[in-house]
């Protein structure tokens, strides 16, 4: 497992207060909440890569590359 930090935001005294009345694990929720954006995130970016590169992979051979794949599987 990587090393840990802590990070801290101000929320309304009220907010922390329903929600652990409700059963509602705030550090869980957080940490699951962030990890969903930073992969959110790289989702997009890598989606402008490939909107910006899409000229070249249109040229690309799938079928081609899929044989030539095969070919070395089987010569291994």
């Amino acid at each position: 497992m990587g090393r840990y930090v802590t990070v801290s935001a101000k929320v309304r005294r009220e907010i922390v207060e329903e929600a652990r009345r409700l059963g509602i694990n705030v550090s869980e929720l957080i940490r699951k909440a962030l990890e969903d954006e930073v992969q959110r995130r790289k989702l997009e970016l890598l989606e402008e890569k490939l909107r910006k590169h899409k000229h070249v992979l249109e040229k690309l051979d799938i079928d081609k590359i899929v044989e030539l794949i095969r070919e070395d599987r089987e010569a291994r």
